[in-house]
């Protein structure tokens, strides 16, 4: 007995696929506000769960204690540093608001030391003694078309300091939900995804995790070591507003800049105030600061995953333009998942039949 054939109804098919599409599209519109603190959460947790894992197992194996410790942890390390940023900026914005008010309160120093220059002494050392004349009314007339400019800028900024907070707090409370029930998060991310891909897409995310647990490792802990660091030699050399330079500093190393941007104005301004000894002192320890991340980070990066060290960079100063501070993790992942398909693609493929050598000397024909 033959079987009919079996018919497709085109009409079902398309207006099923047409649904499902719509209904990503209104759930990704309803979650769209808690994406960002979702992600950052994410990442966080997936970056320190051993530690987690380490502190529950000290804690008697309660794991809402280890959830608390943790949750406490992160508002030290994230909410704290933060707001000290924040109203450092807003204590040290007032006394310069009001030099810029009033440049007559503006002292300028006699750099004396500029004429020894050679061929542009002369002439710099001319300019700014008009500069220290004008009793920085002058300076005040060139920096002025620029200072609307600024003020807009920081004036834009200013919602991005709300929404960052808004994420921040997002990101904690997500962080201590993803403690509780990480494993079953775990799997449940590792079982869509051999839903999509078999085992590959479990490779995929195995590799995810360690791509950023590398990142934490290679490049956020690199990032305290060297500020922290840099942040201890400006407080003994008596160099001021030492926490607020400490956290630009941290900025400037997680965004691959180094903290030699902080520190090494630092060292001109004791050199140019007559402090020789504390000026050598912190131009040596500057030496060993800037250094580290060359020696550190590429052992911590190894610590965390077998990768290129070029790409995991390269992934990280990508997010951060294209992300912001949480792109330090998503372009490393990213780079690192697609890195690591595409080499198991490639090695699927036979082998050519003419090996390097072979291919050298027909070149060299």
């Amino acid at each position: 007995m033959n079987l009919p054939n079996k018919r497709y109804d085109l009409p079902q098919i398309m207006f099923g696929v047409l649904f499902i599409a719509l209904m990503t599209i209104a759930s990704i519109w309803v979650v769209k506000p808690f994406i960002l603190g979702f992600a950052w959460a994410g990442m966080i947790v997936i970056a320190t769960w051993p530690v987690m894992i380490k502190i529950q197992s000290l804690l008697w194996g309660r794991r809402f204690l280890a959830v608390i410790v943790m949750t406490v942890l992160l508002i030290l390390l994230f909410v704290l540093p933060i707001a000290l940023l924040i109203s450092s900026a807003v204590e040290n914005g007032a006394p310069l608001a009001k030099l810029a008010s009033n440049p007559s309160r503006l002292h300028l120093p006699d750099f004396a030391w500029l004429q020894s220059i050679p061929l542009i002494g002369s002439k710099t050392y001319s300019g700014w003694h008009t500069l220290i004349n004008s009793g920085g009314s002058a300076l005040l007339a060139k920096v002025q078309p620029y200072v609307g400019q600024t003020a807009g800028w920081f004036v834009s900024q200013a919602a991005n300091i709300g929404r960052f907070i808004l994420h921040c707090s997002l990101m904690l409370l997500f962080s201590a939900l993803l403690y509780s029930r990480g494993e079953h998060v775990g799997m449940g991310i590792r079982h869509f995804a051999i839903r999509l891909a078999g085992d590959r897409g479990d490779a995929a995310v195995i590799l995810a995790g360690q791509a950023i647990r590398a990142v934490a490792l290679g490049v956020v802990v690199t990032a305290i070591v060297q500020s922290v660091l840099g942040g201890i030699g400006l407080a003994i050399v008596g160099v001021q507003y030492a926490t607020l330079l400490t956290v630009v500093m941290f900025v400037c190393c997680v965004a691959q800049i180094g903290p030699l941007l902080v520190l090494i104005p630092a060292i001109i301004w004791l050199y140019w105030t007559g402090d020789n000894t504390w000026g050598t002192v912190l131009l040596v320890w500057s030496c060993v600061v800037g250094s580290l991340d060359s020696v550190l980070r590429p052992m911590l990066i190894h610590m965390g995953a077998d990768l290129p060290i070029l790409l995991i960079l390269s992934g990280v100063i990508g997010g951060l333009v294209a992300f912001g501070m949480i792109g330090l993790f998503i372009g490393p992942v990213v780079l690192a998942v697609s890195y690591r398909l595409i080499s198991l693609w490639i090695n699927e493929a036979p082998q050519p039949e003419k090996d390097i050598e072979e291919v050298n000397k027909l070149l060299g024909e």
